[in-house]
């Protein structure tokens, strides 16, 4: 890769950070990186891998094709870059009108395991009069396997694939509430596709929160053999944090009622 392919892919890389309003540290993070190796990634001067470069794509959610390429993806994130709330919100108002699609429609939760996602999902849509879909069972559907097993047999590569293959079915039926899997935020095109085609809810809450309300269900599989269970929760949250951020709506469920949670959500929808 020459130097000069270094600096461009470098500035476009510091350009999304800023534009997401990331410190170096928060991108290390999200990537998985160390900070060292994210400000030489920038400023051009480290050996990007295909391996590091997509650690720092799915971290930025930009797709590979996005950051190699010479389309504007680039030029839009380094105009953004710096610019002020009112700026942003600004430009953020033009693209909504400009860009959102009429049946963008369906509502899409999100968070890891133990967010509340089903539950509040299932009230929601009772309250709005629509059908309620839990993404991971149209997976299951799809394979005709447990998620368990899906990730045992195939691993998460072919899980990747029904997912986005089930969400575009998804996003062809009447608007639903949907409760999707924790990691879809992960996996850069299912994201992309599914921030187009929905209005995107992260259902934050508390590490202690997410842990409680899983023992609750009665799954105990979080403690079993697992002594660093909750160090890797918080690791898992600090890492998606950035990501989740990106939502539309963010509603914090920690403490709150679930009757609490539903109307405030169905408020702030309206």
């Amino acid at each position: 890769m020459s130097a000069e392919t270094k600096t461009r892919l470098g500035e476009r890389l510091r350009s999304r950070r800023l534009a997401l309003g990331l410190t170096v540290k928060a991108l290390a993070e999200a990537s998985g990186l160390s900070a060292r190796y994210v400000i030489s990634a920038e400023h051009g001067r480290a050996n990007l891998s295909v391996d590091k470069m997509e650690q720092l794509c799915v971290a930025l959610g930009l797709s590979m094709a996005w950051l190699v390429s010479d389309d504007a993806r680039g030029e839009i994130d380094a105009l953004l870059a710096g610019r002020s709330r009112s700026e942003l919100a600004e430009v953020a108002a033009w693209l909504r009108a400009r860009f959102e699609a009429k049946g963008r429609g369906h509502i899409a939760l999100l968070g890891v395991r133990g967010a509340g996602k089903s539950a509040v999902g299932r009230r929601l849509a009772d309250r709005l009069q629509r059908p309620f879909i839990e993404l991971d069972a149209r997976v299951e559907a799809l394979a005709d396997l447990s998620l368990g097993e899906i990730f045992a047999v195939h691993g998460e590569g072919y899980y990747r694939r029904l997912e986005l293959e089930a969400l575009e079915a998804v996003i062809g039926e009447p608007p639903a509430v949907l409760a999707t899997g924790g990691g879809i935020v992960t996996h850069p095109e299912a994201y992309a596709r599914l921030r187009d085609a929905a209005t995107t809810v992260w259902l934050k809450a508390d590490p202690e929160d997410h842990w409680d309300r899983v023992i609750q269900q009665g799954d105990q599989r979080p403690m079993r053999d697992h002594p660093h269970a909750m160090a890797e929760l918080r690791a898992l949250l600090g890492a998606r944090r950035p990501l989740y951020a990106r939502a539309d709506l963010t509603v914090d469920t920690s403490a709150q009622p679930l009757e609490h949670i539903v109307l405030h959500l169905a408020q702030k929808l309206a």
